[in-house]
């Protein structure tokens, strides 16, 4: 039962090209934005750092940035059916129905995390594309099994994050407003429209604070690695781009990034079935 409400998920967010537009505009913003205005200068603060591989390293930047923000707004996609059946009152088919309703809440779970990872899979071959094309080279083997599996954590987080978001909205123009505002809010939460060292120090925290964050680390630590060293990076450098974050002057590893990720999802999750727990007993 579940495996057939899953395919119908899935069959109705792809078969709505507008939707999964919108789920990928965000990524379409980011890239235009920095191909006209932010590549030019991004590169040029970085050419007497790094020198001849700066545009290599600044591409590889950017679309660590995109895939981390694809995790999330693809999700908020995916997760708009369970807000489209809850203002079209197909909940109430579903409950006269030998349909479990932990079996719905299951089924919209994993077909926002499948198409979170299908979306932002795409997203990282079309990356990998653009930097061939604009002069670089494609991942490592080692660096792309990273890579996937960096999105794979972040998509679990991602859709902790808008589960719990999404438990709250009943109507489509409420739905419509949030992913606005998710669009909007998930450019500069990641540090890619503005570079994080250029923030002031709150907010900063809020940035370190929110877990997508340490997703576009992770994500960039591993693609910038593949056209200079991480050791060979100035400190500064690392700071103000976002590749590492700082905590009282020590920067952050690799297991606390991939275990806040990983926390954060479950403690989402948890509350989101909370949530749901409650509108089911009222």
């Amino acid at each position: 039962m579940i495996l057939q409400l899953i395919k119908r998920n899935l069959k109705l967010y792809f078969r709505d090209k507008v939707s999964v537009f919108f789920s990928l505009l965000g990524v379409f913003i980011i890239i235009g934005l920095y191909v006209i205005f932010l590549g030019k200068m991004m590169i040029s603060y970085t050419d007497d750092i790094i020198g001849v591989n700066s545009r290599f390293l600044m591409t590889s930047w950017i679309m660590a940035g995109v895939i981390s923000v694809t995790t999330i707004t693809t999700c908020n996609g995916a997760f708009g059916i369970m807000v489209e059946d809850t203002a079209l009152n197909r909940m109430r088919d579903f409950k006269v129905s030998p349909i479990k309703r932990w079996q719905l809440v299951l089924s919209y779970v994993i077909s926002a995390m499948i198409v979170g990872v299908v979306m932002s899979v795409l997203t990282l071959v079309l990356s990998e594309l653009y930097i061939y094309i604009d002069g670089g080279s494609i991942l490592s083997f080692s660096a792309l099994m990273k890579v996937l599996g960096y999105i794979m954590l972040s998509v679990f987080s991602s859709s902790a994050f808008i589960f719990l978001i999404m438990s709250f909205i009943k109507s489509q123009n409420a739905f419509g407003t949030a992913s606005s505002i998710i669009g909007t809010l998930i450019g500069f939460l990641t540090g890619i429209y503005i570079p994080i060292g250029n923030l002031p120090n709150g907010v900063q925290t809020i940035i370190k604070i929110f877990p997508l964050s340490h997703s576009g680390v992770l994500l960039r630590q591993t693609m910038m690695s593949e056209v200079i060293r991480l050791e060979y990076m100035p400190d500064e450098f690392k700071i103000f781009l976002g590749v590492n974050f700082q905590i009282n002057g020590e920067f952050m590893s690799n297991l606390i990034h991939i275990a806040y990720l990983l926390i954060s999802g479950v403690v989402f999750y948890l509350l989101a079935i909370i949530v749901v727990s409650r509108k089911r007993s009222s």
